[in-house]
């Protein structure tokens, strides 16, 4: 914070600073940032992580959690509506739409996450999608307006997790995109909509108290209804910040505000919009070529690289029967330490079991996480044989931890092996192509090709997209849309965009 402002503590430990607040710099920042700001990279990254979350959105509206939502959500009513992805003739109010999408977004923890530790795409992008549908406006909404939204919304989520040495680990408490991920809705859809400077302020007050969900539903069918809340919540929030509802001003400053959420909570000024730096442009996102909580990739990555000394050949498979002990060096995760998980959700939040899986397959993939699959006499034998090491060196931090997987033989041989860097982390991040390849196995189980190739193009060409309705309707799925070659329709070449400050 800055040197020259003073602060005094009051009985109830909130914080009251004379001078520029916390939660004006944010609201600041949400109101002021411009097309012209983003960056060519954070553009780049923003279109990736777009690409993934609509890729595992769909492949989650296969899910039976996203099946319970969408038949509770069916109650609610309005004149006003949005398409809920993948399901051409169903549709929800705005704030109902951006529900059931989120939680088809994390149905199966498919989705990205960041560092310090959250899920940032998935409370924000079905708010825009939703919002460019229901509230049209004249011009329309462009790609680089979804853009910028989308970023903002990120930004706030990034920014909020750095005021805090807590959240740089893995968590304990409570699951961060239900607390940041509100408000990133809330910033993301007061950008998109225009709202003032002050307004901008209420939404993210308001969204405070929309906040939150503990750790204990990890692992549940209740988990993936943390992004959907988040997403409707903070968009709900909007909403009552443009009706004129208000909150408390210093929300981010105090400790019984934002504050409450963490123990060592330390909030800063942000710079002015026009000397921001996005944190996208100075860290990548983490995506998952596996539908599992983000710790068991590391755990796959080393057990993948220790079956090498034990398989001879596919058809031989694993000598389960010569395997005496293995032993997962991990971080003390408690919600990710199940030794025998009995259902889909526990799996893949079980560094035990991805282990096991990957030992015995060679692989781990959306059917790994199948009741057949997890149920296999085979699995249940290796389970029995696992055991979790907590080396104090190996930190409960996505930017830090590692996993090392010793495996010994009845004979005594013993093969170890080490990962600190699996392919899809933000350190070696996936290729455009695989992330593409990853989008085409996922949206195709609900799109037909045709559709599915037409979103990978607008999408890779978002910041020339002069109308949203063209995402939104390819969204809608599963019928065939225009063939590839009317696309250039889309992306008239005499569109200009404002110039953009190049990549730090």
């Amino acid at each position: 914070m800055l040197q020259s402002e003073t602060e005094r503590k009051l009985g109830n430990n909130v914080i009251i600073r004379q001078g520029k607040s916390v939660t004006e710099s944010f609201a600041s920042m949400i109101h002021g940032l411009r097309v012209d700001h983003l960056t060519d990279g954070v553009i780049q990254r923003s279109k990736r992580m777009i690409l993934d979350s609509l890729g595992v959105g769909f492949l989650g509206t296969g899910t039976e959690v996203f099946h319970k939502v969408t038949q509770y959500s069916k109650i609610y009513s309005s004149n006003t509506s949005s398409t809920v992805w993948g399901r051409p003739d169903f549709r929800l109010p705005p704030t109902y739409a951006a529900f059931v999408n989120g939680v088809a977004v994390h149905s199966m923890d498919f989705d990205d996450t960041w560092h310090p530790a959250t899920h940032p795409s998935g409370a924000v992008l079905p708010v825009l999608t939703a919002l460019s549908e229901a509230l049209p406006q004249t011009p329309k909404f462009s790609g680089l307006d979804l853009l910028l939204a989308f970023n903002v919304g990120i930004e706030v989520q990034g920014r909020l997790m750095h005021f805090s040495k807590e959240a740089k680990d893995i968590p304990k408490r409570f699951h961060p995109p239900s607390v940041v991920g509100t408000l990133g809705s809330a910033a993301a859809a007061s950008k998109f909509l225009g709202l003032s400077l002050t307004k901008c302020r209420e939404a993210l007050a308001i969204a405070v108290s929309h906040a939150g969900a503990p750790m204990a539903n990890a692992a549940t069918q209740t988990k993936p209804l943390h992004i959907g809340n988040a997403a409707k919540h903070g968009m709900e929030a909007t909403f009552l910040a443009m009706l004129g509802l208000q909150g408390n001003k210093r929300i981010l400053d105090l400790e019984s505000g934002f504050g409450a959420f963490y123990a060592n909570y330390s909030p800063d000024d942000l710079p002015s919009p026009n000397s921001h730096i996005w944190l996208l442009d100075q860290q990548d996102v983490a995506f998952k070529s596996f539908p599992a909580h983000l710790a068991t990739h590391w755990a796959a990555d080393a057990a993948a690289a220790v079956r090498k000394h034990l398989v001879v050949s596919e058809r031989a498979g694993l000598p389960t029967d010569h395997i005496e002990r293995v032993v997962l060096r991990v971080p003390e995760v408690q919600y990710v330490n199940r030794p025998f998980p009995d259902s889909e959700h526990e799996a893949r939040h079980s560094f035990q079991y991805v282990a096991c899986a990957m030992l015995l397959d060679g692989s781990v993939t959306v059917p790994s996480f199948h009741s057949q699959q997890i149920n296999r006499p085979q699995v249940r034998e290796l389970l029995r044989k696992v055991e979790l090491e907590h080396p104090p060196d190996n930190l409960p931090s996505f930017n830090s931890l590692y996993c090392e997987i010793s495996i010994t033989l009845k004979d005594g041989t013993t093969f170890t092996e080490h990962s600190d860097t699996f392919y899809g982390h933000w350190r070696k991040p996936l290729s455009q192509e695989d992330l593409q390849r990853k989008f085409r196995a996922n949206a195709s189980q609900i799109l037909c090709r045709d559709t599915v190739e037409s979103l990978v193009k607008v999408v890779e060409n978002l910041e020339n997209l002069e109308d949203c309705s063209t995402l939104t309707t390819l969204l809608k799925g599963p019928s065939v849309q225009e063939e590839a070659s009317k696309l250039s329709h889309m992306f008239p070449s005499h569109h200009t965009t404002s110039p953009r400050h190049t990549s730090i």
